[in-house]
């Protein structure tokens, strides 16, 4: 409210704190002030009102009945005051908590930390693992998970899209002298245990699917990169992660052959009643802010059709 009436919060305070003790004497051990400030706050309020709000008797103190009124209000609102600054101050020493896939976290999220704005204001806290979603048993404030299925109480924001194709490392293109994609016939082939991808690839390329496995089998995609960039096979691996990879000279990409992904490699999700958190909404976004850039957005395709399941 504009022109707001405001007496000095000092002489407020002393006030409060001499109406629930009625004594000067606890109100000064209380506010760690001499008796004799706290008297001439409490002369000043009492000149910036006009009124009286104690009587004074005997060297008693009782509160007249506008001290009385007004101290109960004053009291509730100070209460109030307490808990929001300290729900303020609770929230900046509480880390910031994301929780996401360990190929989001190394490959896309880290390398562009720096640029989050709000990163040096707050501790941020990230874990890397199977997102869970049920927020009422984890203390995680958002969960960057795969595909955008749907949680009761949980909103889910679509982040990403994504092809895939082969990468590898520039020593191993080399040593192996790979130029076509029958030379990948020859080579370790290196797995994940889902959304391998390997078998679509061979069959949109016009080749006949190998016998698999060919190569180690890794329980996430972000091992599988890893191993890829080390020289040790060919990787079948997400646009949308190893682009950074390519721009720095680890990794290449093999022929142009791509195999889509018709829905939603990565979403953002948080509790619903906490949509409105500011550290939420400017995290949420700023990682569509980053993917709208990188074109990997869903909002970035124009053609791109939602469906409920990943399609491998």
């Amino acid at each position: 409210m504009a022109n707001r009436k405001l007496p000095p919060f000092a002489a407020v305070r002393a006030f409060e704190s001499v109406a629930r003790h009625l004594s000067v004497k606890r109100a000064s051990e209380e506010l760690c002030l001499s008796p004799s400030a706290v008297s001439h706050q409490l002369r000043a309020l009492e000149a910036y009102f006009d009124t009286a709000l104690f009587e004074r008797k005997s060297n008693r103190l009782r509160l007249t009945l506008t001290g009385e009124s007004y101290a109960t209000r004053m009291t509730a609102l100070l209460d109030d005051f307490d808990r929001s600054t300290r729900s303020v101050h609770d929230k900046t020493e509480q880390p910031f908590h994301v929780v996401c896939t360990p190929s989001f976290a190394s490959r896309w999220l880290v390398p562009r930390l720096d640029r989050l704005r709000f990163g040096a204001q707050i501790r941020l806290r990230i874990s890397d693992g199977l997102p869970d979603t049920d927020f009422a048993s984890n203390d995680a404030d958002v969960a960057i998970q795969w595909a955008d299925n749907a949680v009761p109480g949980v909103i889910t924001e679509p982040l990403m899209i994504s092809g895939r194709y082969p990468v590898a490392s520039p020593s191993l293109v080399e040593r192996e002298n790979i130029r076509v994609p029958e030379d990948l016939l020859r080579v370790p082939l290196i797995h994940f245990e889902t959304m391998d991808g390997w078998a679509q690839w061979f069959e949109a390329v016009g080749l006949e699917v190998p016998n698999f496995p060919r190569g180690p089998i890794f329980p996430h995609c972000e091992l599988a990169t890893t191993a890829a960039e080390l020289g040790q096979g060919v990787a079948m691996a997400l646009d949308a992660t190893v682009r950074d990879s390519q721009r720095q000279g680890r990794l290449l990409r093999l022929f142009d052959t791509s195999i889509p992904m018709h829905c939603v490699i990565y979403s953002v999700a948080y509790p619903e009643p906490r949509k409105n958190d500011p550290r939420i909404r400017e995290f949420s976004d700023w990682l569509h802010a980053e993917a709208a850039q990188e074109g990997v957005h869903p909002g970035a395709d124009p053609e791109f059709v939602r469906q409920s399941l990943c399609s491998i």
